[in-house]
């Protein structure tokens, strides 16, 4: 029966889950962020650029012909980073001036593009941990249910196997969840480093003679 066989399963995967809880908040200020990596909510552009100063209050730039198009082209991880190079000297190719200019203006709307992504993609991994907490509290509460059941004498043992299986698969479906965390939370790490790589194949074009 259920009852026994399964019952310290389930009494393990409520400990586990109680055990997870402060994990969920590693820095106070974000109590929703749920990954190892510290959460920095919008990326400066000094990070990612090492080229000439850029004011990120400065009124953006006209958009060359293309340049939209080339943005986005550039921004999907599906372009390789060579090929992206080869894209953004290409474009950026002129007299010097020009390629300052061209390549500033290249790199302003990327870091829009891809910061934009990142604080979506970080808002998004919020929402999953949010819906975590309430499905691991809800597991919580019909354990502590169960066990309620258990200590009455009269309970229908069926009914607490019944019970006791869709705590278990409740469970299962938490921990499956939860196991897609860490690959979740890379997701705002590989845009960074593609607004990085990005941007010093700009300053690359910008130096070239």
């Amino acid at each position: 029966m259920v009852r026994s066989a399964s019952l310290l399963g389930l009494v393990a995967a409520v400990a586990a889950l109680i055990a997870l809880a402060p994990a969920f908040a590693l820095d106070p200020r974000f109590p929703d962020w749920p990954c190892a990596q510290l959460k920095v909510p919008s990326l400066a552009i000094s990070s990612v650029w090492h080229g000439a100063a850029i004011d990120p209050g400065a009124p953006a730039p006209a958009i060359a012909a293309g340049e939209a198009e080339l943005a986005a082209r550039l921004a999907a991880r599906r372009t390789p980073i060579e090929e992206a190079r080869k894209l953004v000297a290409a474009f950026v190719a002129g007299a010097d001036e020009e390629r300052q200019a061209k390549g500033q203006s290249l790199f302003l709307a990327l870091y829009a593009r891809l910061n934009g992504q990142r604080e979506e993609v970080m808002s998004g991994i919020e929402r999953f941990s949010r819906k975590q907490k309430g499905a691991a509290e809800g597991i919580r509460e019909r354990t502590r249910d169960m066990q309620k059941m258990q200590d009455d004498p009269g309970a229908d043992a069926a009914a607490i196997d019944d019970f006791a299986a869709k705590i278990a698969w409740e469970t299962r479906i938490f921990e499956d969840r939860q196991m897609t965390t860490a690959a979740v939370c890379e997701v705002p790490v590989i845009i960074e480093k593609r607004l990085f790589d990005l941007g010093h194949a700009i300053e690359d074009a910008m130096r070239a003679k």
